[in-house]
């Protein structure tokens, strides 16, 4: 298996906005297509597919100025499509997407947010080096890898 990152495109947006969370996880994320059209709007915001050799299986957007901060780079949103979750794509894609954020010359801090109670979504950024820093103003957890 081999999970690569690739452009959201003409030809696969719309796998990418068909992808569904189960009932469970819905209220912990942004739909897709919310996501690729906000990425439409804001030229800060980087979407990405995660791809399973060659087809798409989840996606993934950060932004390169977090809160308008250069610098600073936010993953706001990261998903595996839900048949495929608990089979490692999502481990490997986070790897990859943390070594292209960290590909930025000027990338000093890369954070993420995530709801307090989700103990699988803290257990999973802390085993890439998330260190958890506080509540943020939207009552959701603020995890951060400083670089400098």
């Amino acid at each position: 298996m081999t999970i690569t990152l690739r452009d959201v495109t003409e030809e696969n947006f719309e796998s990418l906005m068909d992808m569904e969370l189960p009932a469970h996880q819905r209220d912990l994320l942004h739909t897709n297509a919310y996501s690729i059209a906000q990425a439409k709007f804001y030229a800060c915001l980087v979407p990405r597919a995660i791809y399973q050799d060659e087809r798409p299986v989840g996606f993934a957007m950060y932004n390169r100025e977090d809160d308008g901060r250069p610098g600073y780079y936010g993953i706001y949103r990261f998903m595996v499509d839900f048949p495929l979750q608990s089979q490692g794509i999502g481990r490997r894609a986070m790897a990859l997407l943390l070594d292209e954020i960290k590909a930025a010359p000027d990338v000093e801090v890369i954070n993420i947010c995530y709801h307090p109670h989700n103990a699988r979504a803290s257990a999973f950024y802390k085993s890439f080096g998330f260190v958890e820093i506080g509540i943020d103003c939207n009552h959701e957890m603020v995890a951060e890898i400083r670089l400098r």
